[in-house]
Parts: C-alpha cells; sequence; structure tokens
C-alpha cells in the first residue's frame, strides 16, 4: 500500500454547520511531511498529499457549476433526474437507476425513496461516487446503503447560500456495501479500527484483519490515493463515525483529509 502523509496544520476552531456530529475540524493552513506517529482526533490527521491537488478528481468536481456537472454525468451514463428547491445544494439530483451497476440509496423502505430529501445528492459527490463505484465492482459491489446524504438546513438558512456537507448534499455516511452474493460488508461490524489511530499508509491496518476488514480498508485507502473525496473518515476517527464511512467533496479548498 503506497505510503500517506501526515498533515500539519492550524485545526480550525469549529467546524461548519450541517455535517456529522463531531466531524473532524478543517485545516486553516497546510504543510506536507512524511508521516510519523499514529494521529488521533486532536492530533494531525493523516491524508494523502498530490503534487497538484488542482488535478485531483475531488477538486476538479467540485469546481464545477450545474450545468457543466449534469453533462458530465449525461456523458457517463449516470441515471439521474434534476431536482429544483434543494435548499443550499448547489446542483441537486436524484439518481434514477444504478451508477456504474451499483444501487446507491439510503435506509429508507424502497416506497420512501422517491420523494424523500435523503435521497437527494449534489451532481458533483455523484461524480466521485462514479468514480467509487468502479473501484467498488472490482469487490463485487452491487449496492451502497447509506444513512444520510442531503440534511436540509434550517429555516433560519440564508436564502442563495449553498451549503456544505450534508447541508450542501455534499458528503455520504455510508454503512454498509452490499456483494453479489448477497453477504455484505458492515462498517460497524467488520471495519475492525481503533479509535485515534491511522486509517492508512504504513504499520497500519485492522485488527482482526479479517478478509472483510481488510476489503473495507482497501476501498477507504484506494479511494484516497485516487483522490476522490476530499475528506474521508471513518471509525478510527471517533465514536460518532462507528458506524459508517463518511465521504465529502468540498469546495474551494486544495487538502484531503484521512482518519
Amino acid at each position: 500500500m503506497r505510503a500517506r502523509l501526515s498533515l500539519l496544520a492550524l485545526i480550525a476552531s469549529a467546524p461548519a454547520a450541517g455535517g456529522c456530529a463531531h466531524e473532524a475540524p478543517r485545516p486553516s493552513s497546510v504543510a506536507f511531511a512524511f508521516a510519523g506517529s499514529a494521529g488521533s482526533p486532536s492530533s494531525p490527521i493523516s491524508l494523502t498529499a498530490p503534487t497538484d491537488p488542482t488535478q485531483s478528481p475531488a477538486y476538479r468536481y467540485a469546481s464545477l457549476g450545474r450545468e457543466a456537472c449534469e453533462a458530465e454525468l449525461a456523458t457517463r451514463g449516470v441515471p439521474f433526474a434534476r431536482v429544483e428547491g434543494a435548499r443550499a445544494v448547489l446542483a441537486p439530483v436524484r439518481l434514477t437507476g444504478p451508477v456504474r451497476g451499483i444501487a446507491i440509496h439510503s435506509v429508507l423502505p424502497a416506497k420512501q425513496r422517491a420523494t424523500s430529501p435523503l435521497e437527494i445528492l449534489d451532481c458533483r459527490l455523484v461524480l466521485a461516487l462514479d468514480d467509487f463505484a468502479q473501484m467498488l465492482a472490482r469487490h463485487d459491489v452491487v449496492e451502497i446503503v447509506h444513512m444520510s446524504v442531503y440534511r436540509p438546513p434550517r429555516k433560519s438558512w440564508p436564502e442563495g447560500r449553498i451549503g456544505t456537507r450534508h447541508d450542501g448534499a455534499l458528503a455520504i455516511d455510508i454503512g454498509k456495501f452490499i456483494r453479489k452474493d448477497g453477504t455484505a460488508l458492515d462498517v460497524e461490524k467488520d471495519f475492525h479500527g481503533r479509535i485515534g489511530t491511522k486509517t492508512c499508509g504504513p504499520n497500519t491496518g485492522p485488527q482482526p484483519a479479517t478478509p472483510e476488514a481488510l476489503t473495507l480498508r482497501s476501498l477507504i485507502c484506494d479511494a484516497a490515493d485516487q483522490r476522490l473525496f476530499n475528506v474521508e473518515l471513518t471509525p478510527d476517527y471517533n465514536w460518532q463515525h462507528r458506524n459508517h464511512f463518511h465521504l465529502e467533496v468540498t469546495a474551494n479548498v486544495k487538502w484531503f483529509l484521512v482518519h
């Protein structure tokens, strides 16, 4: 597994509204150095350091406007329908079919999904998930079950203000990956991490290293290598993330957090 690097940064004092509870703080300034000891929620966070962050998929997708993003989804053959009126979301869409053969949906019963806000995603996140789906297909994954993507912001949210993380439908909390044979890679049961340890890089790995745990670790670390998402939080980060992967595309940044 390729080596990851550590983030040496001044840590923002508080996360923006709308994400998972107790999300990782965002860096306010960044310098890159080789990884040292394992990180923890209060210390430098592991990340991938691209030669040029602006060439990463996550950066490019986050920079797209609505028309350009939807055009790229159409070119890729991703089945979607435009959504109008999703407050705080720049380019809201609903998936109308599988992405590269992989169904992506919430934990809600199928009958409720067509109208639930939980099924709304920003188009830019969908592009990253389309790339991610190519990795998942190599592990015979046919279904992603998530706990949330879009969380409509409070009523006092300013008109026209675009959100980030879950406010802007730019983050997905994945709890399970279902495979062709019907078995599930369950993040809570199968990840086998430990709070405060690094997720990716040398001298890392699940304990115990079951096949399911190794596959989950491969998925998250391969996505980090490809810089598909700006933020990847796992059960290694804190208790609140014990049962899901938080994967996020973040606009106007050049950093990548992995914990």
